[in-house]
C-alpha cells in the first residue's frame, strides 16, 4: 500500500473523529447551559435564566420579523440551528480548540436539513401545486424553468455549505498565523474581528434558512 495515501486516510480519519468530538462537545455546553438556565425557573431570574431569556427572545423576535407569525412552528429548527452555529464558530477563537463548522461535512449537514425541511413544507402546504414553483409563469418555458430552479435549489445547499466553512475555515487559518507569529496584545483586534464574523454568519445562515422555507410557503406566480 503506498504510504502516503495511508497517510491521508489516516489523517482524515483522525480528523473527522476530532470534528466529531468537537460537535458533541458544542451539543453538550448548549444542553448543559439550558439545564442550568431552566432547573429553577423563577419571576426574578438568575444568571443563566436572564440570558437564555434574552437570546430566546432575541431569536424570536427576529423569525417573526423574518418569517411573520406562521415562521413560530420553525423555531425550534431555526434556534437549534442559531445556537450550534454560533457556539462552534466561536469554539475555535479558543486555542486548542477547533470549530466543527469549519468542517465542510458539518455545513453540508445542515445545509441538507434546510433543504429537506424547505420542500417537506412546500409540499405540506401547496401538495403537488408545489411543482408549480419550478414551472415558471409561461408553459413553453417549463422544462427550461424546471432545469433552472433544480439548478437553483442544488446551488442553495453548496451557497450555505461553502460560505459557513470557508469563511469559518480561514478565521481558524488567520487566527493561528497570527498567534504563531505575534502572540501577544496584537491578536486582540483580530479575536475582536473574528467574534463579529462568526455572529454574521450565524445569522446569515439563519436569515437564508427562514427565507427558503417561508419562500416554500408562498403561493407560486
Amino acid at each position: 500500500m503506498n504510504p502516503v495515501l495511508f497517510f491521508e486516510s489516516h489523517w482524515l480519519h483522525e480528523h473527522h473523529l476530532v470534528v466529531v468530538t468537537y460537535t458533541w462537545f458544542v451539543m453538550a455546553m448548549l444542553a448543559l447551559f439550558s439545564f442550568l438556565a431552566t432547573r429553577r425557573m423563577a419571576v426574578l431570574p438568575g444568571p443563566f435564566q436572564n440570558v437564555m431569556e434574552v437570546i430566546v427572545g432575541g431569536l424570536d423576535n427576529l423569525l417573526v420579523e423574518t418569517m411573520g407569525p406562521e415562521g413560530k412552528k420553525f423555531f425550534p429548527l431555526i434556534a437549534t440551528l442559531g445556537l450550534y452555529i454560533l457556539t462552534s464558530n466561536l469554539l475555535g477563537l479558543i486555542p486548542g480548540f477547533e470549530s466543527p463548522t469549519a468542517n465542510l461535512n458539518t455545513t453540508a449537514s445542515m445545509a441538507l436539513v434546510v433543504f429537506v425541511m424547505t420542500h417537506y413544507v412546500g409540499i405540506k402546504v401547496h401538495g403537488f401545486k408545489y411543482a408549480k414553483q419550478f414551472m415558471g409563469p409561461v408553459w413553453w418555458l417549463t422544462p427550461i424553468m424546471i432545469f433552472i430552479e433544480i439548478i437553483s435549489h442544488i446551488a442553495r445547499v453548496i451557497s450555505l455549505s461553502m460560505r459557513l466553512f470557508g469563511n469559518i475555515m480561514g478565521e481558524d487559518i488567520v487566527l493561528a498565523v497570527v498567534l504563531l507569529l505575534v502572540p501577544v496584545l496584537v491578536p486582540l483586534p483580530v479575536f475582536a474581528l473574528m467574534i463579529f464574523t462568526s455572529v454574521i454568519q450565524t445569522l446569515v445562515f439563519m436569515l437564508l434558512a427562514m427565507m427558503y422555507i417561508a419562500g416554500a410557503m408562498e403561493e407560486a406566480h
